[in-house]
């Protein structure tokens, strides 16, 4: 195993290690053993409410960390920030799409509660002189701060959701299995007698609350308000929906009674409007510029003001090139080399440089679409954009 840390294991002796139920956790808690680390599960309860099946999947999750941990010989112990999270990501998560914004819960999640309650909880409760987490991402030393480097497996790599780390956080954190494939992960999981957990299907919903009809989860929190779509171009209307908070930018809309497929290009909840665009390729889907809220830097904000970066605000899109420049509280306003579909309010800008994860930013504000300029032709863009 090549762990490429800052933490100085000379001075590690007990582990931490966040035990999800799924095989990463595992594999992460398995090569830390083989290490001669002292290893110890810590799996988190941070959220306690049933789906529409009347399934927590909390409960599934702490059964397969009790197998990993049986397996692998170590320790379990359970905490419970189901009121964190509601407090510091999920209300926040709800207020957003109340306001016609598009969050990422998974980066705050990342923030308040892995990488900040986790830790806490390890050190002062359970002894950590360091936690791990099953994260595909790696870190190394830079100007005596901490960085966080791309994962090797570009098609895991989750640098992109840790953007928002603090240096405290970094400087405790060991990613094992940063250096490895998917393909891997699961054959070492497979070897050391945790088949199940190798072939157990990864949870791809909202941080923590699982995959589950979005529509019908949102409803519980936010109340469907009836409105109309309006066409960007005629200015009318062409359908009703059940309320804002169930769009965002880029999304298709499928509209009765219209053989055009039409894709949400504004949301205006005050006025209770979705304005959309006829095509996936409409001009009013791209803008080549935006503005972020105040931004956080990995190690240390560019001295100038002023940076060439990477972008992307889809964790899986591969980098565009884009040039910033921030005013005197953070604010970054970004120009890209080129226009991009569907930049998002509430998603992540984050920044990559020499192969090294800069930093994000919230993003705020969009510049005009080229529709806004007035191009009027079909955009081409690259279909891994799409």
């Amino acid at each position: 195993m090549n762990m490429r840390l800052s933490v100085k294991l000379n001075t590690v002796k007990r582990i931490v290690c966040g035990i999800s139920g799924g095989v990463d956790s595992a594999v992460s808690a398995l090569l830390l053993k083989r290490k001669g680390f002292d290893v110890v599960g810590l799996f988190m309860k941070n959220w306690d409410i049933r789906d529409e099946k009347g399934v927590c999947a909390t409960d599934e999750d702490r059964n397969d960390a009790e197998f990993v941990c049986k397996t692998l010989g170590i320790p379990l112990y359970e905490v419970d920030f189901v009121k964190q999270y509601w407090n510091e990501v999920f209300i926040d998560m709800v207020k957003d799409y109340e306001n016609g914004i598009t969050p990422n819960p998974d980066i705050m999640c990342n923030r308040h509660i892995k990488f900040h309650h986790f830790i806490h909880h390890a050190q002062t409760k359970l002894g950590a002189d360091a936690i791990a987490t099953g994260h595909y991402a790696r870190t190394s030393v830079g100007y005596n701060l901490d960085r966080i480097d791309p994962q090797v497996d570009a098609e895991k790599d989750q640098t992109f959701f840790l953007s928002q780390i603090s240096q405290w956080a970094l400087q405790k954190t060991i990613f094992p299995i940063g250096d490895l494939a998917k393909t891997d992960v699961k054959r070492i999981a497979t070897e050391a007698g945790m088949e199940k957990i190798a072939k157990k299907k990864e949870s791809m919903g909202i941080c923590f609350i699982g995959s589950r009809n979005f529509h019908s989860f949102i409803e519980h929190y936010i109340e469907p308000r009836k409105g109309n779509f309006i066409d960007v171009e005629t200015g009318k209307i062409v359908g009703q929906h059940k309320g804002t908070h169930y769009w965002t930018l880029g999304q298709r809309c499928l509209i009765p009674g219209l053989a055009a497929a039409y894709f949400v290009c504004e949301v205006h909840p005050q006025e209770n409007e979705v304005i959309v665009a006829s095509g996936t390729d409409h001009p009013a889907l791209f803008t080549s510029s935006f503005t972020t809220e105040p931004c956080y830097w990995i190690q240390t904000a560019p001295e100038d003001g002023t940076f060439a970066a990477g972008f992307r605000f889809q964790h899986k899109h591969p980098l565009v090139g884009c040039s910033g420049q921030l005013d005197r509280h953070g604010v970054c306003h970004v120009n890209l080399d080129h226009p991009m579909r569907a930049v998002t309010p509430g998603q992540y800008s984050v920044f990559y440089k020499d192969n090294v994860c800069l930093g994000s930013g919230r993003i705020w504000r969009l510049g005009p679409t080229l529709y806004e300029q007035g191009m009027r032709e079909k955009v081409s863009f690259p279909q891994e954009f799409s």
